[in-house]
């Protein structure tokens, strides 16, 4: 299973991907959602299951960016840096 009821709030998480997790994101009148880290979703792919860089690119972007289960599916971020 890719998500799971992560508290009493309702709130969506991907299975095996918490050391992915940034957050929270909320917008005026929407569900609060975790938010996580894509570049390190794709590293964890990538480890844990010895996906290379574009096989676990298409993994996220069909599993997870492309998926919607509703107002508490979790967001995604790309950081960025200096």
């Amino acid at each position: 299973m890719l998500m799971q009821i992560a508290d009493e709030e309702g709130m969506l998480l991907y299975d095996g991907f918490d050391d992915a997790i940034i957050g929270m994101a909320s917008r005026c009148g929407e569900n609060t959602v975790l938010a996580y880290d894509i570049d390190k979703i794709i590293e964890i792919l990538m480890d844990r299951d010895d996906l290379n860089y574009e096989e676990a690119l298409e993994y996220y972007s069909f599993n997870m960016e492309g998926a919607y289960i509703g107002d508490s599916t979790p967001t995604h971020i790309r950081c960025i840096s200096d």
